[in-house]
This record gives C-alpha cells, structure tokens and sequence, in this order.
C-alpha cells in the first residue's frame, strides 16, 4: 500500500503544524504545538506537488524552491525560516533556489505586501504535509510509533536512538513522496517534536562585499549596450543618424529595427560616454503631453471613465442626512507622478541557447510573466526562455527591470550574443513606469455629537498596474520600439476590494453613508504603472488629513476622534499604543514651528494595520525629527525583516511626501537627474521607534506597504500643526507651503 493513502488511513482527521518563530525573538528549543490548518496557498494551485518545492540532493542537501524572489525586504531569510521549522532542518542544510522559470514554482508577482500571506503559508503547507509523510515511513522502518520521533537536523530518531533521514527515506521509495500532493485542501498532518531555526539574511555580506547585484554580472565573452531612447517613452527620432552613431568611440556594432536603437561595444566606460553623445545627435519628436499643472488641477480636467465603485447606506436616520449635519467639510488633496528613483539603475543580462532561445537574467518582481512577454515578442516559446531572477537596486512595483531584460534578450536572440545591457540614471527617470498621480475630494458631514454621518470621496487617477501580463498585449517598451504592429494594451485599473487606483479609499472608519466614486483617466503624460502601495499613498494622506480637520472643527482631539469611530480592537490598540508611544497628549499647541501628527491605516483594509505619529519642525523646509510607529502584521515570522520593512517604508514615505515629484515639459521629462529629482538624503532621516504587535494566534497579514500611507498622513497633519495652517497637496516642499500659507481653505457648506 502506498505510504500517503496510508497516512490518511492511519492517522485520519488528525491536525498538527509546527509553527514558525520570531526570528530574533527566541532562541532555538524543542518545540512541539498542534492546531487547525488553513485553505492552501494560491500559489499550490500551480505547483500541487512536492516536487515542485523541494528536491533532495545527492550531496545531503535539502533543494527549497520558491517563486517569491529577494527584493532587498529580506523574504528569502523569512521564507527559508518557514520551511526549515516545517521540515526540521537547519539553513545551513538547504540551497535555496528562488525565480528561476525553469525550476521554482510559479507563484506570480512578488508583490502586493503578499509573500507571507501567500509564499510562506504555501511552504509552511508544503513543509507540513512532506514532514508528516516521511515521519510515517520513518516510523515504519524504525518499529515505532510516530508520537515517539524526533526530529533533528533532518534526521528522525526513534526511542531507542536508531534514526534514519530524509534522504535515506526518499532513495527507498521516490515516487511516494514525489507525487504527494499539497494543495489539498483538508490534509492529514502528524505531530512530530523538532527543533525551531532561527534564520539570519545571507544575501547581505555578498552585497556589500562582492557580486550580490544584478549589476556584478559578468558573462563569458560578454558585450555591453545601451539603448538609445529620447526625453519621453514615446518620443520618437526625426531620422537615426546611423553613420554617425557608428562612428562614436567604443561603438562597434549598432543595432536598430524601427525604433529599437542599441549601441553595443567591448568597452563600457566608453560606450557610456558613446550613449551621452548620441543623444545629442538626434532630433527627438515628443508626443503631445498637456502643460504641467498641479495633480489637483490637472486631473480633474481631464477625460475621465466614471463610476461608483461603492455605495453603503448605513443606518440612515433624517439626523444623518446632509442636510442635518452640523458641520460640513468639502476638501480636496493631492500626490503628483513619482518616480521609483532606485539608486541603482535597471539591469538586465542575457545569452542565445543551444536550442535557439535565449536565457535572461532579471531584477523582475514576476519572472514567470517577462518570460512569457520575451516568448511571444521573440515568437518562441515558453521552454525556449528562461528567466532567472538576480537582486537589483530595490524595486517597490514595475520600474525598468521588465523593459531591460527585454532590451537585453531582444540583443542576444538578434545577434547570438551575450550581451549586458544597463539603462541610464537619465532612462530610469524618463522612460521607467512612474507612479500615477491622484486628485482626492473627499466630503463628510459630522453630527452635533462629532459623529461622522456620511462620506463621499472621488478619485481621479489613472491605472497604477500596466506590469507584463497585464492585459491583452506586451507591456514592454521595447517591444512596442521594436515591433511597431504590437498595440500598447489598452489601461485598466484593478476594482475594488484590493483597487489600484482607489486602494484604501475606503476608510477604515465608521463612517455612516459612503460613498466612493472613481473617475478612471486612461490617458497620462508620462508613462504609468505599479508603485509600492499603488493608490493608498494618495487615499490614506488624503482620509487622515481630513480626519484631523473634521476633529479640529468639532472640538476634538485627534486621537480620541479616532478612536471614537473605530471599532476593530487591533486597530483601536495601534492607535493607542503609538500614542503611548509619541507622549501624544503632550505634544503642545500649533502653530509653535514644531509640530505632531498621528495617522492610521489598515493596508488593502486587509493586511497589517499601522498607527504612526510623526514629529516635524518647519523652518525653511519641513524637517521630520522623529517617527513612532505600531505595527500589527498578525503572527511575526521574522522579526528583523519586518521590522526593515516598516522603517524602509517610512523613509520612502517620507521621500515621496516631502521631495519627489516629475516634473516635464514640451520637450519631454524634464526631472532626469537627481539635480531635479531630489530624494531623501542620509542626513534626513530621523529617529525611528517601532513597535511591532506579535499577534501568534492570528494569520500573518502583509506589511511590507503598510506605513506608506499613514506615514504621509502623519506628515501632513504634524505640518499644518507646526504652521497652524494646513497643505492638501504633496509633496509638502517649502514651495507648497507658501502656496498653502497664501490661500484661504474655508469649509465649504452642502
């Protein structure tokens, strides 16, 4: 009889896990708890068998695989915690092979604060049901009953201290452990006591020491590009001055097919000096782009598709109407394009196969989909590409890892080469995916108690997801260079629950009737898709700023406001924690040039929830002295990476909220450099205090977005406390602020 029919014959309706600890938390001990098993993964649904996760080495080692990929969050140190506390073995055991298509499982994007929710449950399942049928076999073959195992170091020892190992166990019968599934939904599970890991990151020292980056990459008999693009993603050349381009030093062969332009050479430091020169070379033609203006002008006037995405009634009373509010505010906020902005710029490498394909190396957040883009634009297929994912600079959403990788494999299929190909600090900034701009007017009523009776907000924004994958065609930039016959795909944002463009426009507050209304713009100036958070940045800034002014106008304090319409007990105990936390009822009066803000936020209002107070001082410029924040992600896996998540978090908010905006022209993106993209800068950033809630019994739930919107709510709110006046549009630069100064903001009555 089979060993995993077996196992539910045995042992049926029986559930036992292993949890995984907190990484700098608690010590290594023997460790044994049982309780009920969630539904699977999504992630199982792609690769339903154990083999599709684990393979045993000859050497003795312990082959994890994974689709979720290191985006400099250090989720391959949590996921690896995961599936060695599962399967009771040690880090040092394992090789861990993440984003490889040719072997990892396919788990989609590495995104959406969802690599815990979905990359760890899937191990922990995987982990689980593989441990519980190799302690069966082990039982078996040691003449003991399962409850008398442990289980150490991959080696399951019986009472008498004979033991046998993963390894022995699966040269003895392959096929039953290769064929286990694990995406059934109810499995069987058996306790076994084994030993807890604690795993530190392993990818650190090589970053900082040698060749961690996408960008260390060397091929053998490897050619250098660049790409030679215009001021805009959609500029175009007059004519290609092609003898000239291949007169250039360090130019030796260049590459063009309709608007695909690549300048290839040995000899990078001069092809870079090549690549600066031929642009200047060139005649660029921009496309027609409306002049800039404010995102809270600009927006509004133009073409919109709109829609109520959502309305709740409440409990309607006639004291609820407009009609009978006491106090009525109609306010309107605002967040510009922004640019991703990583320090290193986008890179790809790759190199013709044998069996007339190419392979590709990429920083992609979705290594599955760029293959099947590169397949289709190439018109090969899926096995012909490989994609194997490298760490770049950061990544937070689609920037220009997808295009380059393209760029790179586009070069190698054509040629037969083995080509690196790295953009400019000037393409990453004018030819990358930005971030979209949003226009939020939110309108809210308060009872003559200070209640909130009703809530209408509008969105104007366009889509904040245009990766590879999404919709018809290729979302490749140089695809649509290169083949002029492939059509852009036409946008469309993500609905709500999760949204895109209207994420977290739903307050997370009692709110009596509400209303959310989208005005989705298909048309941008700049080139758009997915930046971390998507529209919640925008939304949250926007809901937390108006919640102090409906607190203000009514006589209440902002923490007590909040608290008085929250009823979630997580979100009550954030909000009150970090107000412990700050000394908040401390904080002063306004208008003294020191100023406290406090905003709240449940990420997606489904993943982790996040209360913050920051600490600023107006002078010349907003400076933030300090930030307090709580953070609830359910069930801490591992502490120092989620504890790097929420201060990386909070220094791009603060980045985005103070600093960064794109600014263009006729002649194109004019924010190129960062003369004129300014960012945060080391000397800037402040004191951070977090505090993390361990929620064991609960789910882990995503984290890695959940400060962006809260960050830049605080911002704002400890800004117009500092001033005593208040600014609606980011980024809150001293430009802003006297505009703010000189403008009257008088509640607008219904």
């Amino acid at each position: 009889m089979p060993l995993w029919p077996k196992l539910r014959t045995v042992y049926p309706g029986t559930f036992a896990v292993v949890a995984p600890t907190h990484a700098s938390c608690a010590p290594c001990f023997w460790h044994k708890r049982t309780f009920s098993m969630s539904l699977p993964s999504p992630s199982l649904s792609t690769a339903p068998l154990a083999k599709d996760w684990l393979r045993f080495s000859p050497e003795g080692l312990f082959e994890l695989r994974s689709g979720k990929v290191e985006l400099g969050q250090g989720i391959s140190a949590a996921l690896t915690q995961i599936a060695c506390n599962a399967l009771g073995i040690k880090a040092t055991q394992i090789i861990w092979l993440a984003g490889d298509t040719r072997y990892s499982p396919d788990e989609g994007f590495t995104a959406g604060s969802q690599s815990i929710e979905v990359g760890g449950q899937a191990w922990q399942r995987v982990g689980d049901i593989v441990r519980s049928h190799f302690a069966l076999a082990a039982a078996e073959q040691l003449s003991c009953e399962v409850s008398d195992l442990t289980l150490r170091d991959g080696a399951f020892q019986g009472p008498s201290g004979q033991q046998t190992t993963y390894h022995q166990l699966a040269q003895e019968n392959t096929l039953a452990w290769e064929d286990i599934r694990v995406d059934v939904e109810d499995p069987t599970l058996l306790t076994i006591t084994t030993q807890l890991e604690t795993v530190t990151r392993s990818d650190l020292w090589r970053k900082f020491t040698s060749d961690g980056f996408i960008h260390d990459r060397r091929l053998p008999d490897m050619w250098h590009a660049r790409i030679l693009r215009g001021p805009h993603p959609f500029s175009s050349a007059t004519e290609w001055p092609v003898e000239q381009l291949k007169k250039l030093k360090g130019v030796e062969k260049v590459l063009i097919q309709n608007s695909f332009v690549a300048l290839v050479g040995r000899d990078e430091g001069a092809l870079i000096k090549a690549h600066a020169q031929a642009r200047q070379l060139v005649s660029w033609i921009v496309p027609n782009i409306p002049a800039q203006q404010a995102a809270h002008v600009l927006l509004p006037s133009m073409d919109s598709k709109s829609s109520i995405a959502l309305h709740e009634t409440g409990q309607s009373t006639p004291s609820k109407s407009p009609g009978n509010d006491k106090h009525r505010l109609r306010r309107q906020y605002s967040r510009p394009y922004i640019a991703h902005a990583s320090i290193g710029p986008s890179c790809g490498l790759a190199c013709p196969t044998e069996n007339g394909g190419v392979q590709v190396w990429s920083h992609s957040q979705g290594v599955f989909t760029l293959r099947d883009q590169v397949a289709r634009a190439l018109k090969l297929s899926k096995q012909q590409v490989q994609v194997v994912h490298e760490p770049g600079a950061g990544c937070y959403g689609h920037n220009g890892a997808d295009d380059v990788a393209f760029d790179a494999a586009f070069i190698a299929h054509t040629w037969g080469l083995n080509v690196r190909v790295q953009w400019s600090r000037e393409d990453e900034l004018t030819v990358s995916p930005m971030g979209s701009a949003s226009s939020v007017e939110i309108q809210a009523g308060l009872s003559a108690e200070g209640f909130i009776q009703n809530w209408h907000v509008q969105v104007w924004s366009h889509a904040h997801v245009n990766r590879p994958g999404w919709g018809n065609g290729l979302q490749l930039l140089g695809a649509w260079q290169a083949f002029p016959d492939e059509q852009i795909p036409e946008p469309k944002d993500m609905p709500l629950p999760a949204g895109g463009g209207l994420r977290n426009a739903v307050p997370a507050y009692e709110v009596g009737e509400l209303t959310v209304e989208h005005h989705f713009l298909e048309k941008s100036p700049v080139r758009v898709s997915a930046l971390r958070s998507l529209g919640a940045h925008a939304n949250t800034f926007a809901i937390e700023c108006l919640m102090d002014e409906l607190s203000e106008v009514s006589g209440q304090d902002p923490v007590a406001f909040r608290l008085k319409h929250l009823t979630d007990p997580r979100a009550r105990h954030v909000v009150q924690k970090v107000a412990e936390m700050s000394n908040w009822h401390a904080r002063g009066h306004a208008g003294s040039g020191i100023g406290y803000g406090m905003a709240y936020g449940r990420y997606k209002n489904k993943a982790g929830y996040c209360a913050l107070v920051a600490k600023v001082e107006v002078s010349e410029r907003v400076k933030v002295l300090q930030v307090w924040s709580c953070v609830d992600a359910g069930k801490v896996v591992h502490l120092d990476g989620l504890r790097n998540q929420i201060e990386g978090g909070i220094l791009q908010a603060i980045s985005w909220s103070l600093h960064e905006s794109v600014l263009w022209t006729e002649q194109g993106i004019s924010s190129n450099e960062w003369e004129n993209y300014p960012i945060l800068s080391f000397l800037d950033v402040p004191e951070l205090d977090i505090h993390i809630v361990d929620e064991p019994n609960n789910p882990s739930l995503g984290s890695g977005e959940v400060v962006t919107g809260p960050c830049a709510g605080a911002l704002g709110n400890a800004v117009a406390h500092a001033l005593g006046v208040r600014a609606r549009h980011l980024p809150l630069t001293p430009e802003n602020l006297i505009l703010a100064m000189d403008q009257s903001h008088e509640p607008v009555t219904s």
